[in-house]
């Protein structure tokens, strides 16, 4: 090897005995190291399972753990195995999706890592609400909007039974008020947020801002 160095050959040196080719891209996983990791973390976690079916068998079949294995059941019962085994299966699965995880990233994959488990996406646009969003925070505001008049619906009830029909339409109509102020604000700001502003007359109460300011019109 040191002569093959010395000839300027190096690495191409498979002429020496047990020789071993340095990597042609340190620092990178090429989708050949990539398989042989996969292969190695297949042959860990059988080699995983095979140790705790050993240690299952030796429980169920040494004298001294079958014993223990008989108090155990008695105690605890069949209960105590499954969250065993519950644990072990919660462990193998945590590990498998943080190095699925990571390998998506080494490969330059990463956020399209859809086969990972349990795997969720970052926000493709941080700071920008999109169609999809807006319509989910549309539908979470009226979902909000009916908890509220139930809730409204419900005290008025109490209140009725208590100060008449006249303290319920008071308070209804405060509840009114506080709603329709909130539903404004929020589709003010939805109306900037799409880029629509200042046209934005769908927003009830919605006043224009002046289109020459600090110019007097006809």
């Amino acid at each position: 090897e040191d002569m093959c160095k010395e000839v300027g050959a190096y690495p191409k040196c498979a002429q020496c005995p047990d020789f071993v080719a340095p990597d042609s891209t340190p620092g990178v996983m090429t989708w050949d190291e990539l398989l042989e990791h996969m292969d190695n973390l297949v042959s860990w976690g059988q080699d995983e399972l095979k140790a705790w079916h050993k240690t299952a068998s030796a429980l169920q079949f040494d004298k001294k753990a079958e014993t223990a294995l008989v108090v155990l059941k008695g105690k605890q019962g069949e209960a105590a195995c499954v969250a065993a085994d519950a644990t072990h299966r919660a462990l193998v699965q945590n590990k498998l999706a943080g190095i699925c995880e990571d390998m998506c990233k080494e490969v330059g994959a990463y956020p399209k890592c859809a086969q990972c488990p349990d795997f969720v996406a970052p926000d493709s646009t941080p700071g920008v609400m999109t169609w999809d969003e807006l319509l989910e925070h549309m539908d979470n505001l009226v979902s909000w909007g009916q908890d509220e008049l139930k809730g409204w619906h419900k005290t008025a009830s109490a209140l009725q039974v208590k100060q008449g029909v006249e303290v319920c339409t008071s308070a209804d109509l405060k509840h009114r008020v506080q709603f329709q102020n909130r539903l404004a604000g929020i589709c003010e700001d939805m109306c900037k947020e799409v880029g629509a502003y200042p046209k934005c007359a769908q927003c009830p109460d919605f006043v224009a801002p002046d289109s020459t300011p600090g110019v007097m019109t006809w």
